[in-house]
């Protein structure tokens, strides 16, 4: 079967707090962003994008049943590099099948993110 879809390239976060969550992001990341301007902080993260941008309304309607996982090797340093970052757990490092991995944390300012080892997928390589 072909697909269309190269694989994921950018992921954009609305934030309501864009100074707090680039630092934060930074701090975690180890990376300073390379695109920082009041309307948009840009990361360049393993060959991906991760994008930040402020939230227009910051009482508007958060959808918390859209997740966006990055891929990691060792899913359980990651979740509690997470949480000791200040994210709060919102579903444990849980095996889903065939050897893949996933979790979601609160992260400040935002909404949950995702993390997910997966042997089957050699993207972005």
């Amino acid at each position: 079967m072909s697909t269309p879809f190269l694989g994921l390239r950018t992921c954009i976060y609305r934030v309501t707090d864009l100074g707090r969550a680039t630092e934060w992001y930074s701090q975690f990341l180890g990376i300073r962003p390379y695109f920082e301007q009041p309307f948009y902080v840009g990361f360049e993260v393993g060959g991906y994008e991760l994008g930040l941008q402020p939230e227009e309304n910051a009482n508007s309607s958060r959808g918390e049943n859209i997740e966006t996982y990055w891929g990691v090797e060792d899913i359980d340093a990651v979740f509690a590099q997470l949480l000791a970052a200040g994210a709060t757990a919102h579903e444990e490092p849980t095996e889903v099948g065939g050897g893949i991995r996933v979790a979601t944390a609160k992260i400040p300012g935002a909404i949950h993110r995702g993390i997910i080892y997966n042997p089957h997928f050699r993207g972005g390589l």
